[in-house]
């Protein structure tokens, strides 16, 4: 099973269709297509993996208020959610009116990121900070991804311009109300001590979270061990997904 993954619809390089037969070519069984803020790629990819026997749970990830790197993955999704649909095209809006600031923001570091190039990447999905990578990439402004986010996209200054976003307990009351499992994504990229993590998951579960990412990609073997523990402890359930 992966459980977390990204499609044209938002930030991923693959139509959702496309995502489902590559799935499956690498023995992928079930496939949760979890893509930022929206779920317009969930149906088609339900359909291509019905076509071809892989089973494709709708899914979505939310970014959520608390913490610039917390993120909701909501998993299971029934196919009518409309308190999760309204949230999401809240979600949409902020990302729409924030992409315009990423490119002030870009151009005033001398960068020039044209908007237009960086919408024709997204294909008419969710407009990401990865499509503005991927520019800056192609335009020579850095060498690698991971460089046009230290630089620019992740830093302190760029905080300045985040979006609006949903608190933790709507995430996850929304996501329960289209009947999903709501789970803590990647809390490796928290970024906080065990002490502070843990005091996190006593709030989430409070406010009805089921379950903890363990298994993920950027993991260290004891990361994982303690997530593990902390899903125990909380009686969370436990999953694992590559973010592809």
């Amino acid at each position: 099973a992966d459980l977390h993954t990204h499609t044209t619809a938002s930030d991923g390089q693959y139509t959702p269709s496309q995502l489902a037969a590559k799935a499956l070519a690498a023995g992928i069984q079930i496939l949760a297509v979890t893509d930022h803020d929206t779920m317009d790629g969930a149906e088609e990819a339900v359909r291509a993996g019905q076509a071809c026997g892989l089973t494709v749970l709708r899914g979505v990830e939310l970014g959520a208020r608390e913490d610039r790197h917390m993120h909701i993955l909501g998993l299971n999704l029934g196919p009518e959610c409309p308190a999760l649909a309204e949230l999401c095209r809240r979600l949409r809006a902020s990302r729409e009116e924030r992409k315009y600031r990423i490119a002030a923001f870009l151009r005033g570091k001398g960068l020039d990121v044209p908007l237009e190039e960086v919408e024709a990447l997204a294909g008419g999905g969710v407009v990401a900070r990865p499509h503005f990578a991927r520019v800056m990439l192609r335009r020579g402004y850095v060498s690698s991804l991971r460089e046009a986010f230290d630089r620019y996209l992740d830093t302190d200054e760029y905080q300045r311009i985040e979006r609006w976003k949903a608190g933790a307990p709507e995430c996850i009351a929304a996501i329960h109300d289209a009947g999903g499992k709501a789970v803590l994504a990647h809390p490796c990229q928290l970024g906080c001590s065990h002490g502070r993590l843990e005091e996190i998951l006593r709030a989430l579960k409070d406010a009805g979270l089921d379950g903890i990412e363990c298994f993920y990609p950027r993991h260290s073997p004891e990361q994982t061990a303690a997530y593990l523990r902390l899903a125990d402890k909380y009686g969370l359930h436990i999953t694992g997904g590559s973010d592809f």
